[in-house]
């Protein structure tokens, strides 16, 4: 048996990639017959036209245009690669403009954190309005007392009471929550007619909360032995100047909301807290982040609860 050694000729060249960004100066001046109506059409000026075409059949290793005194027209090659890309112009700029109305379609997943606080005074009644307007977007919310999940990324928006936000995030603020001094009425009754702000008993916050200016008052003004109770929550201190633990200065949305509760003196302008609906500057140009602070801003900046 004989066995024949062949040498294998080297496998013909894959043809080169080409991206659409190419074949468009092709479809232009196929389709007008000129170079200076190609370039109008682009938005460019001649000598891009001419240098993209170059480029194009030299990638081909084709000829694809005559350059004829009246015009350009097609070549033999020309003609066949033009009736391949028949239609590609229109289904290109078919999924471009899907794509944009996809981007701004309001649909998707907003992550909003904020605290407990925000979020059962001002904020709930919101999500329920801007759900039924816009049923295709699922909030979900986190709630924490601090801008790091937001700066890290984990969360899209912030509803957040602060007099200092972070300098690298973007928003509006929309008015101020107010800090008032409140007591339970069944509370008062149990001092009596004559007992004054001397008699009361306090509820603060514990060491967690302790940079907060109710904080700051409560240390300056009431002695340690006159604070019956210190909780982390100023939901938790609503709960527990309604239970007749004592007086607090709690936030006017909350107790306000509470029969119970009687205010002791008028908002002072000091324990004010500025209230602001914040995005990372990647976001704020997002269709459904736009809405959704949008409406938050426009709701809360007229709402009575918020000093404005």
């Amino acid at each position: 048996m004989q066995f024949r050694m062949t040498q294998k000729s080297p496998p013909t060249p894959l043809p080169p990639l080409l991206a659409w960004s190419d074949l468009q100066f092709f479809v232009a001046v196929s389709g007008s017959g000129s170079i200076s109506a190609a370039a109008r059409a682009l938005r460019v000026n001649h000598s891009t036209v001419l240098r993209r075409i170059a480029s194009l059949e030299a990638a081909l290793g084709v000829r694809l245009f005559d350059r004829l005194p009246g015009g350009y027209a097609l070549t033999t090659a020309g003609n066949e690669l033009n009736e391949r890309l028949a239609g590609m112009a229109d289904q290109v700029d078919a999924a471009q403009r899907w794509l944009t109305g996809r981007d701004a379609a309001i649909t998707g997943t907003i992550r909003v954190t904020t605290t407990d606080t925000l979020l059962s005074s001002l904020l709930m009644p919101l999500l329920a309005r801007f759900h039924a307007a816009h049923p295709g977007v699922q909030v979900q919310v986190a709630i924490n007392n601090s801008f790091s999940s937001l700066t890290r990324r984990e969360a899209d928006v912030a509803l957040r009471g602060s007099n200092k936000p972070p300098a690298n995030l973007v928003g509006r603020r929309v008015g101020d929550i107010q800090t008032a001094p409140y007591a339970s009425r069944s509370y008062l009754k149990s001092l009596g007619r004559q007992a004054g702000v001397a008699d009361y008993r306090w509820v603060g916050l514990d060491d967690s909360l302790a940079h907060l200016e109710q904080a700051k008052w409560l240390r300056r003004q009431v002695p340690e032995e006159r604070v019956a109770l210190r909780v982390d929550s100023l939901v938790g201190m609503v709960d527990a100047v309604a239970h007749g633990l004592g007086a607090g200065l709690l936030l006017c949305p909350l107790a306000d909301a509470r029969s119970e509760l009687v205010r002791l003196a008028p908002p002072d302008p000091a324990l004010a807290t500025q209230v602001w609906i914040l995005t990372h500057p990647d976001l704020r140009q997002v269709a459904r982040i736009r809405a959704f602070t949008q409406f938050v801003f426009e709701a809360l900046s007229v709402d009575v609860r918020l000093a404005h």
